[in-house]
């Protein structure tokens, strides 16, 4: 699944965080797969937000906390600390989208099994990235961000979280509301200088819930990857046991025969997906004169063809690719990585082949009341068309839990649903 991206300048050609030198080393890439896109740029904005921060701060002398009143030397430690740390994160999130190798080395992990952690392992980073840069920027900094921070944390959190309700008390403070509840107009209200200042008073619980949210969006898209696992599982169980089915129906084909046999007039016909016996008389019935008289299960071996499981189930999967292509009109677009409508979408093709297979024989078993002997091949193959069609009973209700967990991944393109008063 991994592949070989081409590596970015040298780690140590990159400015370290903080510091005053303009970046001179690339974003690195281009990479083939597109989150590591993503995570290069991201890393990079965020790389340079923290110089821009710490050289501000620097200019300033360092910036003195109301609440400690700490000294501008150790201020500027502190910051030092906050820098070397984002650069920690933003270099561990640069190697996750260049998929390096492990330390240590394990053969059947180095190119298998690594997207899931390595998407994991950048938007930690990032996240954490994103977090200390909270603590170290200035207080007009984190006020600018504010309304972007509120989405966010709307976004992933419930609204009975108690994080979320003081992020918006602190919000409501500082005169930042969604549009559907605007705030009354007040003269009188705080001034920039005292929003300031109430920001840095609440910068700990500002950080901490932005982290939160953080945290809870990651963790719905390890739900959303672990349940297109699931689906991919399926679909490959699926797949290779309507290929184990068609080829015992090319080994044996008289191992699960979905022959019939029609009776008309004293005289049996059988009736398999691609041949048909010319009409006999079973063993133990009253002879006909110019009907030859056979045993069932001799014509029945003589008729079953090698192919007749593998036709039926083909006719199946055209039936549910038939299905899927109609179901494309209630898909919903998703930005989201990993894929899960296509997921969605592949469990129906083997699954159509497997209930075609299924519900011929269970036709044949004489377990539909009234549908016990088909009369033509053609009459074989359009039940299959039905049966392979019929597998949206079973995959709609797949296909609703996968759009609950899509709708759960609130992200940008997902329409927000107003909370209950």
């Amino acid at each position: 699944m991994m592949g070989n991206a081409a590596s970015p300048a040298p780690t140590s050609d990159r400015p370290a965080a903080g510091s005053d030198k303009p970046p001179i080393a690339p974003i690195g890439g281009p990479v083939w797969i597109a989150w590591r896109e993503g995570t290069l740029t991201r890393a990079e904005e965020l790389a340079a937000l923290c110089s821009w921060v710490t050289a501000k701060n620097s200019r300033k002398g360092g910036w003195v906390r109301a609440k400690n009143s700490r000294k501008n030397d150790e201020a500027r430690k502190n910051d030092e600390i906050l820098a070397s740390a984002i650069g920690l994160h933003l270099e561990a999130a640069r190697q996750a989208a260049r998929a390096e190798k492990l330390e240590p080395q394990r053969w059947y992990r180095n190119r298998f099994f690594r997207n899931g952690p390595l998407i994991e392992r950048a938007m930690s980073n990032l996240d954490a990235a994103e977090a200390h840069l909270l603590n170290l920027a200035p207080a007009d900094y984190i006020y600018g961000q504010m309304p972007c921070l509120l989405r966010h944390v709307r976004c992933h959190l419930p609204p009975t979280d108690p994080a979320r309700q003081e992020f918006e008390r602190i919000a409501q403070r500082l005169g930042i509301k969604d549009p559907d509840h605007p705030l009354v107009q007040n003269p009188k209200g705080p001034t920039l200088a005292e929003k300031e200042q109430t920001v840095e008073d609440e910068r700990g619980k500002i950080v901490t819930t932005v982290r939160a949210a953080s945290s809870a969006a990651l963790r719905e898209h390890i739900r959303l990857r672990s349940f297109r696992n699931v689906v991919v599982v399926t679909s490959l169980a699926m797949a290779l046991l309507a290929i184990g089915v068609a080829i015992t129906g090319l080994l044996r084909p008289t191992l699960i025969p979905l022959c019939f046999a029609p009776q008309e007039a004293g005289k049996t016909t059988v009736v398999c997906p691609t041949a048909e016996s010319l009409p006999f008389v079973p063993t133990g019935e009253p002879e006909q004169k110019g009907v030859p008289t056979n045993d069932i299960d001799f014509v029945v071996e003589l008729t079953a063809k090698p192919l007749d499981l593998t036709v039926v189930e083909l006719v199946g999967l055209t039936a549910a690719a038939i299905a899927t292509a109609a179901a494309i009109r209630r898909i919903k677009g998703s930005s989201e990585r990993y894929g899960l409508p296509v997921a969605l979408a592949a469990l129906k093709l083997p699954t159509g082949a497997i209930t075609a297979f299924l519900g011929l024989l269970l036709m044949r078993g004489q377990f539909v009341p009234g549908l016990t002997a088909l009369d033509t091949s053609a009459q074989i193959l359009a039940w299959a068309l039905v049966f392979g069609y019929a597998q949206q009973l079973f995959t709609r209700l797949v296909d609703q839990q996968g759009q609950t967990v899509l709708d759960n991944v609130r992200g940008a393109d997902q329409p927000q649903s107003s909370p209950t008063p």
